[in-house]
């Protein structure tokens, strides 16, 4: 069987390339019956996507492992990376497929855990000057971590009328119409493809993580403001020293595009149970230096004791730990922004606990006549956890000098989108 084989039957990308781990037949249509059922008791199936070609004579691929039967429930899926320079997930990911392979060999894994080790090829490849900015579509300089499609109104137009007094029947319906959506979106562009591509892979999950990293940080989570306690587990697993909720954190991020459609909803279709069915978090693994194995190896043990405690892997996951901080509102974490240009002088280490008023940092002008003058104080305007600095201490006015973790909503938060660019 030489050669890759390309499915023309794939519901969510037309070119669908097999590894040679599970590679059918090129005489055998797919999805054929019995191939299905043999490809199911398959220890690890891996996959290559291929995306659309950017350019004449290019392409880019992403793969996929899947562990555990086949459409097996829980399912999760998690992917590393969508940030492309944000290098920890990478190693997470490495660490967590080794121990989902083992657990499978033993025959462990019950549920079907969906692993994407790397999700942007496009941003793995940017490089400009011997820097990687994979943060950004250098093509259009989109964020790769917004603008995610709302599957909310679609879905809502073909679940309208339909929907039953059963919840299970009412996820089944719902995850169809989402998947109908999304195959039916026609990619014009190589972002287009990997977007149709993810959100094809995810949609029907039990869990989606999405994981990420900051600048210099603590570990922390972002999620639905609906999906707290349900993500308490995984914050105690990881030892987050902040959850950060919220029902719409503005930008359409990939975590969102699986959360927020259910509790939409539910508040539409109020006469009919729509339960919460995707629990869909973004994983920020600390700071961007932090790239160790003994450090990713403890992260990803972490995330396999989750995926025990959600039910998708036999065993004993041990005693939970005892959680770091219970959780926040979004609203309350003061994005500390610079005022003007200068080189940064941290006036706080990470995990500090600050005032309101605090100085955060010294902005200085190194160019001042004289220095005293050349310094200017950045403060907090709230009381709370230092969450985050910038690696990069020279700043452009508006760049994010700090985050800091309050327990109170800013009025100047309230309302104005969460997220940065």
């Amino acid at each position: 069987m030489a050669g890759d084989w390309t499915c023309r039957g794939c519901d969510i990308l037309p070119q669908y390339i097999w590894s040679p781990v599970c590679r059918p037949s090129n005489s055998i249509p797919f999805p054929f019956p019995p191939l299905r059922r043999s490809l199911a008791a398959m220890p690890l199936r891996t996959e290559r996507h291929r995306l659309h070609a950017s350019a004449p004579g290019t392409t880019r691929e992403v793969i996929v492992h899947r562990f555990g039967p086949a459409e097996g429930r829980p399912k999760a899926y998690i992917q590393a990376a969508l940030h492309a320079d944000e290098t920890p997930a990478l190693l997470v990911a490495h660490h967590l497929v080794r121990l989902l392979g083992a657990a499978e060999a033993r025959g462990a894994v019950r549920g079907e855990v969906v692993v994407v080790p790397y999700a942007n090829p496009i941003g793995l490849a940017q490089f400009l000057g011997g820097r990687h900015l994979g943060r950004n579509d250098l093509s259009d300089g989109g964020n790769f971590n917004r603008g995610w499609p709302d599957l909310f109104e679609p879905v809502a137009a073909q679940i309208a009328g339909k929907l039953t007094d059963s919840p299970a029947r009412n996820i089944d319906l719902i995850r169809a119409a989402m998947r109908e959506s999304i195959a039916a979106w026609r990619p014009r562009s190589e972002m287009d493809s990997l977007r149709r591509l993810l959100m094809g892979l995810a949609v029907d999950a039990d869990m989606v993580l999405d994981l990420h990293c900051d600048d210099e940080a603590l570990m922390h989570l972002f999620t639905h403001t609906d999906q707290w306690p349900a993500a308490h587990d995984l914050a105690a697993e990881l030892g987050c020293h902040a959850v950060l909720l919220a029902e719409e954190s503005g930008g359409n991020p990939f975590d969102e595009a699986f959360s927020t459609p259910w509790n939409r909803l539910a508040a539409r279709f109020t006469d009919h149970p729509v339960p919460a069915a995707c629990l869909s978090v973004t994983v920020e693994l600390r700071g961007s230096a932090e790239v160790a194995d003994e450090v990713a190896e403890t992260d990803a043990r972490a995330l396999f004791r989750s995926l025990q405690r959600h039910g998708l892997i036999d065993g004993d996951p041990g005693p939970q730990p005892e959680p770091l901080c219970d959780a926040t509102a979004l609203e309350a974490c003061d994005t500390v922004r610079a005022p003007a240009p200068g080189v940064l002088a941290y006036a706080v280490a990470l995990g500090a606990h600050v005032r309101k008023g605090d100085v955060i940092a010294w902005l200085v002008d190194p160019a001042a006549e004289d220095p005293a003058a050349g310094r200017r104080a950045i403060r907090t305007i709230t009381d709370g956890l230092v969450l985050s600095r910038r690696l990069h201490r020279y700043v452009l006015p508006g760049m994010t000098v700090a985050k800091v973790v309050g327990t109170e909503p800013l009025p100047e938060r309230i309302g104005k989108p969460l997220l940065e660019d």
